[in-house]
């Protein structure tokens, strides 16, 4: 793989894990509701690893090529984080690290699991995602290289998989450190990335509801 163009994607791809966005305010509101954050930031990365795989396979051209499959998941996406963010919304009054680790009760395992799932499908399901990786990614592979194309895209992929785990697991840490004795402070960032996700969501509905309801208007 060639070293100026790996080290060029090492800059990308730092720069756009420390963009806020909704995996920001997931990882910030696993922080503050959860005891541990690690099955929420392993589930973003999850999502971002069968982006790796698709890409790496070919398939996500492939999708790109499909505009109403990507239009469906765009939905399907937009439907997911409004639904995260009337859940976190719904529960900010809750978010508090006033009580000590023995005074706090264990998550159960399917808790666990569920947060992992729900980080993977805000990471996975978003065909934004899907873009980003078809649109960077092959920039920064070169077909002089000794390795094929798909391993290389592949390991840049996984490059930037370990750098979101990283960034993640610092924003969800500093959110507990900076807010652990600040009950009324952890509460509001929770209520503010409830909205976050809930005001992304509604963007990515609309984008598609705007051109179904002018098509439909045209008809008529």
């Amino acid at each position: 793989m060639n070293p100026q163009l790996f080290l060029a994607f090492m800059v990308v791809a730092v720069a756009l894990a420390c963009t806020p966005g909704v995996d920001w305010a997931y990882s910030i509101a696993a922080g503050l509701r959860q005891r541990s954050f690690v099955p929420a930031v392993a589930g973003l990365c999850g999502g971002y690893v069968i982006h790796t795989a698709l890409m790496a396979l070919g398939l996500a051209a492939l999708l790109t090529g499909m505009p109403g499959v990507l239009g469906w998941l765009t939905a399907a996406g937009a439907a997911y984080l409004l639904w995260l963010g009337f859940s976190t919304v719904r529960s900010w009054r809750g978010a508090s690290f006033n009580a000590g680790p023995e005074e706090t009760p264990a998550p159960a395992p399917d808790s666990q699991f569920r947060i992992f799932c729900q980080g993977m499908g805000i990471s996975g399901i978003n065909p934004k995602g899907l873009l980003f990786f078809v649109a960077l990614v092959p920039q920064f592979v070169s077909p002089e290289a000794t390795l094929p194309v798909p391993v290389q895209s592949g390991l840049l992929g996984l490059t930037f998989v370990v750098l979101v785990a990283v960034v993640y697991s610092c924003v969800a840490l500093l959110a507990r450190k900076l807010l652990h004795s600040r009950p009324g402070a952890a509460r509001r960032v929770t209520l503010a990335s409830g909205i976050i996700m809930l005001l992304l969501g509604a963007v990515l509905l609309s984008e598609q509801l705007i051109p179904w309801v002018s098509a439909a208007i045209t008809r008529s």
